[in-house]
């Protein structure tokens, strides 16, 4: 059985937040963050907007897109690092405002490596033949997350969501997945994380759940990201005889300095990189799935990419796909 990709789609909110904005709430300023980072913005949701909105925006374009109703829709997959709540899932709320009655739905969290997890694990469920269509959304809203004193974290991140449909069909060509190679390096948890929630000390009145602000250490992300991930990446590509031949790469949109590393070990020049971080910051799991959407409406001709994700856990994976 054959599963194809039969949409893609993206979503920011309308809020452009510049360097020159952050620069009036914490100390730095347009020309540091575009030295370290070459971010020159990034989009914020604001005031009634959440994760949950972002991914049904993402969720109607996909339908329209498809052409199919929300009804025909089976399995409804949100990575976010970044939910409305612990509970109910954003996936649930998604598929409420959709009214894909007729869905099952979960998140998952692996943070930036969200959309490559996701996209693999609704491959595996489209493979067993019990569903015919399949949603699968990132959506971030960073923002909420972040402590604005820190500016070695706060001045990378946006908000956004990007999402594909994953459909059945009976022609062998359409199938879109190639290979994946996913893997988790758990000696990293303590560089990135984000929502810790403490244990009670004791039986209290006024004891009352609190989280804390999203965190990086950003040498160490830097290291594991221009180190570990390009060797993954050039196995994957080695593998499948593709090394110098891929069409494109969609790796996470962590800053523009990753990406260009990972183009001088990949030997691929950068005109083969897809981009967005420069103009939407890094919206984690979400980024990948938005420069998809990206690729794909400026470039609609068949083509071989590569995805690759990675962030807190520490989580990365690579998938080759065919559109």
């Amino acid at each position: 059985m054959s599963v194809k990709i039969s949409a893609t789609a993206h979503y920011v909110p309308e809020r452009i937040v510049t360097n020159d904005d952050l620069a009036q709430v914490m100390d730095t300023n347009d020309e540091w963050i575009q030295k370290h980072t070459g971010i020159k913005t990034r989009h914020f949701a604001m005031d009634d907007e959440n994760t949950s909105d972002l991914a049904t925006k993402v969720g109607e374009k996909l339908l329209q897109k498809s052409g199919l109703s929300a009804e025909q829709i089976d399995l409804i997959i949100v990575s976010t690092i970044t939910p409305d709540s612990l509970t109910p899932a954003t996936s649930n709320l998604v598929q409420r405002k959709l009214n894909a009655k007729n869905a099952f739905s979960f998140d998952i969290s692996s943070a930036c490596a969200g959309f490559v997890f996701g996209l693999s694990t609704a491959e595996k469920f489209m493979r067993s033949g019990r569903y015919q269509h399949a949603i699968v959304i990132s959506a971030e809203t960073n923002s909420k997350m972040m402590d604005f004193q820190d500016r070695t974290s706060a001045v990378f991140f946006g908000d956004g969501a990007g999402g594909v449909i994953l459909s059945n069909s009976d022609q062998a060509n359409d199938d879109f997945y190639v290979d994946e190679k996913i893997n988790t390096a758990a000696d990293g948890t303590e560089y990135i994380h984000s929502g810790r929630i403490n244990p009670i000390t004791e039986i209290k009145s006024t004891n009352f759940p609190s989280i804390d602000a999203f965190y990086q250490d950003g040498r160490k992300v830097f290291e594991f990201a221009t180190g570990i991930v390009p060797e993954q990446m050039k196995t994957i590509l080695e593998k499948n005889h593709l090394t110098e031949t891929i069409d494109y790469v969609i790796p996470h949109q962590a800053n523009l300095r990753i990406i260009e590393q990972l183009s001088q070990k990949l030997d691929l020049p950068m005109e083969k990189f897809v981009v967005n971080v420069v103009d939407y910051g890094n919206t984690s799991s979400a980024g990948l799935a938005m420069a998809l959407d990206q690729l794909q409406q400026k470039h609609p001709e068949p083509k071989t990419v590569l995805l690759t994700g990675f962030g807190a856990g520490l989580d990365f994976g690579s998938i080759i796909i065919k559109l």
